[in-house]
């Protein structure tokens, strides 16, 4: 186990170097692209080359590209292009309230996915399962631009018992999650639940399964101690690749309900150029890609024996 541990980790930090790699590439390949970004779209040529050689961008692709790793090594990201100061002071704000969504987020979603797909798949083809097929279908197929307005309606403007937004100007308010979480929730959940239906479907009809209930086992402990871990190894990949939704993929959650996250932050440095923040919005985003991604692969290698054992 612990060799495959070691493996994983070789292997998340061959991917972030070369992530990183073509990041810098894509934003820092140009010195004049840069220098315009931040002087201005009127600068002129003399400007930008006097620029260009006083921050050292004169210099070879290669050199710059390490000195880049070294900074973001010792946490030096840059300086912001839109705010005027250190990336730092910004970043790390705005990846903490992300956070914050997303912890709720996930914990809510993942518990409504489990109990409704497990509840699904323990009778495959009744009542029960149609209906909450349905549901998790219907929720999904809502966009999150289109869920959001119509809560907003319902919660906001019709009954008038939650804020319209969430910008949290007087301080940190549960209320104010209640909708980003909800429209999250009801997009996220689905997926989800249908993976665990299918599987906790497949597992109950399993002869160790069915050997259980002739034995005359209570029905309630066949599920929770014999089918539910087997049923959750499908799920479990699925349910960890939604930490990087939750992470770059709220923008337009955030963006609808003026929540001052991690998302915004990103579409906001996209639309402005900000190119130093977009580079530290970029390795967040990988990092946690290939992070979750590699906990995935080890908790699915612990759920399922037949892999680790191989």
């Amino acid at each position: 186990m612990l060799n495959l541990v070691l493996r994983r980790l070789g292997t998340m930090v061959l991917i972030m170097l070369v992530v990183a790699l073509l990041l810098f590439l894509i934003n820092e390949g140009d010195p004049r692209l840069i220098a315009r970004s931040v002087l201005g779209p009127y600068a002129q040529d003399e400007q930008l080359d006097a620029w260009i050689m006083q921050h050292g961008y004169d210099r070879s692709l290669f050199v710059r590209y390490f000195e880049w790793i070294s900074r973001v090594l010792t946490g030096d990201l840059g300086d912001s292009i839109i705010y005027k100061r250190p990336v730092n002071e910004i970043f790390w704000d705005r990846l903490g309230n992300t956070a914050i969504l997303a912890g709720v987020t996930f914990l809510v979603m993942v518990v409504v996915a489990l109990v409704l797909g497990v509840l699904a798949g323990m009778k495959e083809g009744s009542t029960q399962d149609r209906v909450i097929s349905v549901f998790s279908i219907a929720t999904t197929s809502v966009p999150e631009y289109a869920s959001a307005v119509i809560l907003a309606g319902v919660f906001v403007y019709w009954l008038a018992v939650l804020p319209g937004t969430s910008s949290m100007t007087g301080g940190f308010s549960v209320v104010e999650l209640i909708l980003p979480v909800l429209v999250l929730t009801l997009y996220g959940f689905g997926y989800i639940a249908r993976m665990t239906r299918a599987s906790m479907a497949e597992v109950m009809t399993t002869p160790y399964i069915r050997t259980a209930v002739l034995k005359g086992l209570p029905y309630r402990h066949i599920i929770m101690k014999h089918a539910l871990r087997n049923a959750l190894i499908a799920p479990f990949t699925v349910i960890m690749l939604q930490i990087n939704w939750l992470l770059s993929g709220v923008v337009v959650t955030e963006f609808a309900f003026g929540y001052k996250g991690f998302g915004a932050l990103l579409l906001e440095a996209a639309l402005r150029r900000d190119i130093f923040l977009i580079e530290a919005c970029g390795l967040a985003a990988v990092f946690v890609a290939v992070f979750t991604q590699t906990v995935g692969d080890l908790g699915y290698t612990y759920l399922n024996p037949r892999i680790r054992f191989k």
